[in-house]
């Protein structure tokens, strides 16, 4: 493994598509899911392209953040 493109060789050591821009595409949706079902997300600080973040709130809105991604999962099993 060559260290010409460490985004690429990063994202396959870690299970994550090829294509990095699909792999932050999901992240993207799986952010949106968690705020919609009312949890907070705040950026704690940012170094380069590499971003911190926590993820907070209620025992519900955890409940209801799990309920809407297995439903996401769900749907694109059956597409």
């Amino acid at each position: 493994m060559s260290n010409a493109n460490p985004s690429a060789n990063a994202a396959m050591l870690a299970g994550h598509p090829q294509n990095t821009r699909d792999a932050a595409s999901e992240f993207d949706e799986i952010l949106a899911l968690a705020r919609e079902a009312g949890m907070l997300i705040t950026l704690d600080g940012q170094i380069g392209r590499e971003k911190y973040q926590s993820i907070a709130g209620s025992l519900h809105a955890f409940k209801l953040f799990a309920e809407a991604f297995c439903q996401s999962l769900s749907q694109r099993a059956t597409a």
